[in-house]
């Protein structure tokens, strides 16, 4: 049986490094328009990461204009994913940051994490 699930199972994307939420990442994503292809940059916080095989996914939350947040959900070994860049790692004690949803300015900051 488990020579079936790993002939069905996708590649990793070796694009995509460990996450773990509260980090502050990049999501190059590749966009399709009409014939043309280009890379659109996703920048957020990681809200939580679920791990089931090849429905693996990780939900980044950004703030746009006007304080609006949006939530993007990306699948980890989706082939549309150019790169993911961890621009900074922070300190969490929760698996799932949802309590981000309800707070706005300096209440939605997170601590640093220094590698000492």
């Amino acid at each position: 049986m488990t020579d079936l699930m790993k002939a069905v199972q996708a590649p990793a994307n070796e694009n995509i490094p460990a996450l773990r939420p509260g980090d502050a990442v990049s999501v190059h994503v590749k966009i399709k328009e009409g014939t043309r292809e280009r890379i659109q940059e996703f920048k957020g916080t990681v809200l939580y990461t679920a791990k089931s095989g090849n429905n693996a996914t990780f939900t980044v939350r950004r703030v746009a204009s006007n304080g609006i947040g949006v939530e993007r959900t990306f699948l980890l070994h989706s082939p549309r994913i150019e790169k993911v860049v961890v621009e900074r790692s922070n300190v969490v004690r929760r698996a799932r940051m949802y309590f981000l949803r309800n707070r706005t300015g300096k209440g939605a900051r997170l601590k640093q994490k220094f590698n000492a």
